[in-house]
């Protein structure tokens, strides 16, 4: 009986999904997802924003250092999680609801497994890591392995979570997503300053000061990181026990090739995009050690980056939420060959998305300097730099409404190459090439090398958006040729 009702509620899921109106539907799912992105981005602004008070360039710097390996785990949870997510979506679209249980534990084991496994390669060789990563002098690497180490023990828990999220999210649960996340990330903002800060130190503007407090500095950010995803992952694993959502049984475990090619097609462009972004970091970070020669502007300069990256994250983080809302919609109706509802839901979430980026966009631009001076290092250089750089990145911006839009959803309905080669796009056939080579053409020119770090994110937002104009214009083509056909 307890089966027959539960596969009744996956039938209403189905029914739900595909009749109601998507315009509403999107808008439902994509409240707790934005929400969940912003709480999640704005905890991760918050490490450096308390570290930025610590008043020292290469506190900040180790946080931008260790963003590459963050990435990283973050490319391996959202490969398994997106992988098995998008698989067990289509697979309800079909009402094949014991091939998504199967694929759901399938890829929770294999990314906690491979969390593990970083965790344990990462910690016995994080000296070496923190120089491939980027820490480019004798300070920033030091507080670089300080951070790294908390970081690395909760890999498994972080991997988890990821995986755990998404399956949640692509099930048409994001409420139970939002709240491991929220409740993580909530604790994640009391622990930092009790980890960070000694008794008696000023935090803000200095009118605050801490009562009680364990002085661990960058280290305390990192444990307090690793904490609340330890207590994130044991939410989302209890949101996993309602009776409308797969189950993670270890039996269910099936890491056969049918299985994990699933996941490697729904979850390849997820592992490129960050992974990518992953390399890009460390990219930035070599450049400004390779054009740089002065260490207090080094520092300086990956402190700047630090912040705006973390900024953008937050203004980011808005547009993958409100994606997230669409994906699911996606899945299920493609499934269901609902090729109508697929392409409806497209168009009403590219229109949001642009008018949003560019009010976004034009607010951050106004008010650059005052929101950078909250988190991007504490030397006048940094500042400058800072507010500079983000108001640079914000102008292609609004152009990454159709960037990602498009990639979603190619993911989703499973054109996992051009999906992949969407992925790749921004962070790495762009910004690679670029921030390895602009600072040098910029000084050839006349101009100083610095000026061609800053520009770089902005060139490489334009050309992602050249290449996805003909890829995902072609892919909707293709939706509307399968609507007439149906």
């Amino acid at each position: 009986m307890g089966r027959t009702n539960r596969a009744v509620s996956k039938e209403e899921k189905l029914i739900r999904m595909t009749t109601e109106p998507v315009e509403k539907l999107i808008c439902r799912l994509a409240v707790p997802t934005i929400i969940s992105m912003l709480v999640t981005s704005f905890y991760n602004l918050a490490d450096t924003f308390f570290i930025r008070h610590l008043e020292q360039d290469s506190m900040v710097a180790a946080v931008g250092v260790v963003l590459p390996l963050m990435n990283i785990i973050q490319a391996v949870g959202f490969y398994h999680g997106q992988g098995s997510g998008n698989f067990i979506s289509r697979a309800f679209g079909r009402k094949d609801f014991n091939e998504a249980e199967r694929m759901a534990a399938t890829g929770f084991f294999c990314a906690v497994g491979f969390g593990l496994l970083l965790a344990a390669l990462g910690l016995l060789f994080r000296e070496s890591l923190a120089v491939v990563l980027g820490a480019k002098t004798a300070a920033t690497r030091g507080y670089t392995v300080d951070y790294m180490r908390y970081i690395l023990l909760a890999t498994p828990f972080m991997m988890g979570s990821i995986v755990l999220n998404n399956q949640l999210r692509l099930q048409g649960n994001a409420f139970f997503s939002m709240m491991g996340l929220v409740s993580g990330a909530v604790l994640n903002l009391f622990l930092d300053p009790l980890l960070i800060f000694c008794p008696g130190d000023a935090i803000g503007v200095g009118s605050i000061r801490m009562s009680a407090g364990v002085g661990m500095g960058v280290a305390g950010a990192a444990l307090a990181t690793g904490i609340s995803q330890a207590v994130s992952f044991c939410i989302l694993f209890v949101g996993m026990l309602r009776s409308d959502n797969v189950k993670i049984r270890l039996r269910n475990f099936t890491p056969t090739p049918y299985y994990l090619k699933g996941i490697f097609q729904g979850g390849l462009p997820s592992l490129a995009r960050q992974g990518v972004a992953s390399i890009a970091t460390a990219s930035l970070n070599h450049s400004i050690g390779l054009y740089l020669t002065d260490a207090l502007l080094i520092d300086a300069a990956q402190a700047a980056m630090t912040g705006v990256n973390r900024i953008m994250m937050v203004m980011y983080s808005s547009l993958i939420g409100f994606g997230q809302g669409f994906q699911p919609v996606c899945g299920f109706n493609y499934g269901a060959r609902r090729y109508d509802r697929v392409l409806r839901a497209f168009r009403f979430c590219l229109r949001v998305a642009a008018a949003v980026l560019v009010c976004l966009s034009a607010l951050g631009f106004v008010f650059a300097r005052p929101i950078t001076n909250l988190v991007a290092g504490a030397s006048r250089e940094a500042l400058e730099i800072a507010a500079f750089t983000l108001r640079m990145q914000l102008l292609g911006f609004p152009l990454s409404a159709w960037v990602v839009l498009c990639n979603m959803m190619l993911q989703n309905i499973g054109a996992t190459g051009k999906a992949t080669l969407l992925a790749l796009a921004r962070q790495g056939l762009a910004f690679v090439p670029l921030v390895l080579l602009l600072p040098g053409l910029m000084e050839l020119l006349g101009f100083a090398p610095l000026l061609g770090i800053e520009l770089t994110q902005t060139f490489a937002d334009a050309a992602a958006f050249l290449i996805a104009i003909p890829i995902g214009r072609s892919e909707i083509r293709k939706l509307e040729r399968l609507q007439a056909e149906t």
